[in-house]
């Protein structure tokens, strides 16, 4: 029986001319294209809206850092409190994510001057206050933390403004992300007092902090979220192709079918046996065949890929009235300031001049300004992780760029620190309580924000009698 094929229609179709040919196949197969298209979307559509209405039964708050007095802490004591921070990681299964709206939640770790007075801050989930303050009293014991106003709602809300002006722009990494960036372990020397070997970056960005006047605001924004340990395999690819391993493939059934037949065949004709089959060819290579610049980043990555690491995302404002705006001594004081951790041969940050970056050329130039003022205003208040994708961080990284800065080496007195160490009560005393069965409530040691406010005016007053606290501070 004889089977015929009829390409009439196929051989019609491609006699048509490209234009007609087009028309022809979206009319037959485009709906096709167009139904997947609004499947994607409408699955995108659909998890906003779920991970909205989770949102929206969940608060944060912002907590105020007061660093101790004479902290000699290196920003390895960060270090841990970032490691400590990974327990807030959870994970997601199909029914959580998609009908309930489940998300990985994330937190802000920020440095604020308000006319150079200078906070540190976080900003986290209320149910993680606990594991975030747990954290910071771990490695700072005399340091105190209150939760305090958010700041950003002491500005315009609506911008463009008449007496305001804002400048600002995501940072993003120069490399790709499985090459780290320069580290505190390569800021300290061998050279002068012990306390005074490390050489920390934090000293040129509290100065420029402490630089600002009246009416002029900045804000760092550190947003952190915590994550697994599958981008660990990820580094491992890399590493897997600089060195030239392959990985090797599972034989399927053809294959083992092939290799069956072949070893039938070799019994039959043992005329094989003098013959070797061709030999793939090795490209392993090892550390001695590689170039100084690949054993560093191949060194480098297995390092970054030892600790734990966390989505990143830097984000960075100067507000500030328009006759006393700064933008050349701000926003290229910080450029220069994350420069310190740039390797040449690893990594480094740079502004995000294609997409957030608040200047504008060529056309529409105004309006194109005004959207992307808007945008980076509202992700920043509302701490969000749109904009430019997230890259990935270890903690050490991350304790480079937002630690406590230690006193030997930054002299900045319009940073809030804590009073002072207080002493534990002893053991004998007793409890002394307000009413029937109320203890006295264990927190109370924590400064309010009246006893806050006091505090500042008295450091301020001990240690720079020519600047004064901006009036109505929200973390005062």
């Amino acid at each position: 029986m004889d089977i015929v094929i009829n390409t009439t229609g196929l051989d019609r179709f491609l006699s048509l001319p490209a234009d007609q040919m087009f028309w022809v196949f979206f009319g037959n197969f485009g709906w096709l294209i167009l139904g997947i298209i609004f499947l994607y979307g409408a699955r995108d559509v659909w998890l906003f809206y779920r991970q909205s209405k989770w949102a929206a039964t969940h608060k944060s708050i912002l907590l105020a850092i007061d660093i101790p007095k004479g902290n000699e802490q290196s920003p390895r004591a960060v270090e841990n409190m970032f490691t400590y921070l990974g327990g807030a990681h959870g994970t997601q299964n199909f029914y959580e994510k998609w009908f309930e709206g489940v998300f990985q939640k994330s937190f802000s770790y920020e440095i604020v001057s308000l006319e150079g007075y200078t906070q540190f801050l976080i900003r986290t989930p209320l149910e993680f206050r606990n594991l975030v303050e747990s954290s910071v009293y771990s490695q700072y014991p005399d340091a105190e933390i209150s939760e305090v106003d958010d700041y950003t709602e002491t500005v315009p809300q609506k911008w463009p403004d008449e007496e305001w002006d804002l400048f600002g722009s995501e940072f993003i990494l120069q490399s790709p992300w499985y090459l780290p960036i320069k580290t505190y372990e390569e800021f300290e020397h061998k050279f002068g007092e012990s306390e005074t070997q490390f050489k920390d970056p934090m000293a040129s960005l509290m100065d420029l902090c402490g630089s600002l006047r009246q009416g002029e605001q900045f804000w760092f924004q550190m947003i952190v979220m915590p994550t697994g340990f599958d981008w660990v395999k990820d580094i491992q690819k890399e590493l897997d192709k600089m060195l030239g391993r392959k990985k090797k493939a599972k034989p399927g059934l053809l294959a083992k079918g092939f290799a069956a037949l072949g070893d039938a065949t070799e019994a039959i004709l043992p005329i094989w046996e003098g013959i070797e089959a061709p030999k793939d060819k090795d490209d392993k290579r090892t550390m001695l065949d590689l170039t100084p610049l690949e054993k560093r980043q191949v060194e480098a990555m297995h390092l970054k890929s030892i600790k734990q690491g966390f989505q990143t995302k830097i984000r960075v404002i100067y507000l500030a009235k328009k006759e006393v705006m700064n933008k050349a001594k701000v926003f290229s004081g910080f450029v220069g300031y994350i420069k310190q951790f740039m390797s040449l041969d690893l990594n480094s940050f740079k502004p995000d001049l294609k997409v957030t970056f608040t200047k504008t050329v060529y056309f529409f130039r105004r309006e194109r300004l005004e959207v992307k003022i808007r945008k980076i205003f509202k992700n920043y208040i509302n701490r969000s992780t749109a904009g430019r994708d997230l890259y990935l961080l270890n903690t050490e990284e991350l304790a480079t760029l937002w630690h406590f800065p230690i006193e030997a080496n930054v002299k900045s007195p319009l940073i809030q620190k804590a009073p002072g160490r207080k002493a534990d009560a002893p053991s004998s005393l007793p409890i002394v309580e307000e009413g029937p069965g109320a203890p006295t409530d264990i927190f109370s040691g924590f400064r309010s924000k009246s006893e806050s406010a006091q505090s500042v005016a008295t450091s301020l007053e001990t240690n720079d009698s020519t600047k004064t606290p901006p009036p109505n501070l929200p973390f005062a």
